[in-house]
This record gives C-alpha cells, structure tokens and sequence, in this order.
C-alpha cells in the first residue's frame, strides 16, 4: 500500500477514535457506562443518530449546533477527532505496521483521555491508569525479554521518580500522575521513560510560568501535570532516540 494511503487511512481511524474518546472523556470521571446509553445530546437529551456522530464533519455542517434543540456543541469535540488522527498519522508514519506501533496507538489514545480529565477534573480514573497498565505489560512481554526487563525498569524508575516528588511536594504531585508514569514506563523503557520526565518537567515550567504571569498568580498555583507528563510521553516515543544521541553528541 502507498505511504499516502496508510497515512490517510491511520487518520480516518484516528478520527473515529477520537469520536469515542470524547465518550470516554466525558463518562469515565462520572463513573458512567462507555456502551450504555448511547450517544445523545448533553443539553437536551436526544439521541444521536448516524449522520450526527460522523467525525469533524457533523460538527461542521451542524455549525457547532444540536440538530434538535439547537444548543451549543463544544468545539472540544472536533478537536479531540483531529488531535487523535494526526496522533494515529504521525505514530504510524514513524514506526509503520508494528506490534509497537499498535501499543503506541492505544498509549495514545488512553493520553488523550487522560489529559482532557486531569484538565477538567484534576483526575487520573484508576480504570483508565490500569488499563493502560495491562496493555503495556502484555505489549512489552509480547516483545521479548529483554523488551519485559526494559519496561519493568522503565515502569520502576517513572513511577519510582514521581513518587518520590509527590513525596517531597507533600501533595504538589498527585497519586494518578504517579500512577501513569509507572504504566508509561512499560512503554517506553527506562531510558526513554527519563526523556519522557524530562521533557514534561520542562513543558510544566515553561507553560505554568506563561499561564502565572498571564494570570498574575504565583508559581505555587497547582496546575493539572497530566497533560505535561503525556506530551512528554508521546515526544520521547517519537523522537527519543535522536534525543539521546542528540544530547550525548554535545
């Protein structure tokens, strides 16, 4: 199959997938069913039918718009489809048809939920945590060995790092970020998982220090680090290894 299609097919199945994480994002902090009931409008209750669920473009040939009660839709909706299909797009382009491949798209999806939570809610659902958990350990001991022995210490030293900072923040840090850097680590191995936690340290204090001085509050304000930490994750999965070798080239 040509690159172009693989591309275009990994984003329509990134923006279908998007179109359920948005039902993920909006029912798992309310401890709601995924399946039951099925999709309908928040404001007015109506339930949705095919040619109201179709990703992006519903929402744009409905204006933004409930077909039947003509409320508002937020536009978080079309966003999370197109977030997820030019995730699905550039996972698959830089790792093509793999085992790993099919690891990162879940990683993937399960960081988008979790970020879009930890914004509203300033939660990690341990459902979605272990979840992700499960999947990483299968995914690493279907790899191998030496793939299992990599993410077990990849999964010690996130989690164990983590810990360690809630500990000495004495709250700044919370158990669900603990929680996801242990899972993210069966991912990503131990040296990327230190990539990972670099880079969402450094997203954290450059995107808290813009949002204080924007909003005249103090560094002390507590942001939701789910976000940061998922961002870090995806880049040190995507671009890690030239990472290290970029910075052992110094």
């Amino acid at each position: 199959m040509p690159p172009a299609w693989i591309g275009f097919f990994s984003f329509l199945l990134g923006l279908c997938t998007g179109s359920f994480l948005n039902v993920c994002i909006h029912r798992l902090p309310r401890g709601m069913s995924l399946v039951a009931p099925p999709s309908h409008c928040p404001a007015c209750g109506a339930r949705l039918g095919p040619l109201d669920l179709i990703p992006v473009l519903s929402y744009l040939f409905l204006r933004g718009r409930c077909r039947h009660c003509r409320g508002v839709i937020s536009p978080r909706y079309p966003l999370v489809e197109l977030l997820t299909g030019f995730g699905f797009l550039l996972i698959t382009r830089e790792y093509g048809f793999h085992l790993y491949t099919a690891g990162l798209l879940v990683l993937f999806s399960v960081l988008v939920v979790a970020s879009f939570i930890d914004l509203d809610h300033r939660i990690i659902p341990d459902r979605l945590t272990l979840f992700a958990l499960a999947a990483g350990v299968l995914l690493a001991a279907l790899r191998g060995a030496d793939f299992f022995r990599d993410g077990l210490l990849g999964a010690a030293l996130g989690g164990g790092i983590l810990l360690l900072v809630a500990l000495l923040s004495r709250g700044g840090m919370g158990g669900g970020d603990v929680k996801l850097a242990f899972a993210l680590g069966w991912y990503l191995g131990w040296q990327e998982i230190l990539v990972a936690l670099f880079l969402a340290f450094l997203l954290g204090a450059v995107v808290g220090g813009l949002w204080a001085l924007g909003t005249g509050r103090t560094l002390k304000t507590a942001i939701p680090f789910g976000p940061f930490l998922s961002s870090g994750a995806m880049l040190a999965a995507l671009a890690g290894d030239r990472l290290i070798s970029w910075y052992l080239n110094l």
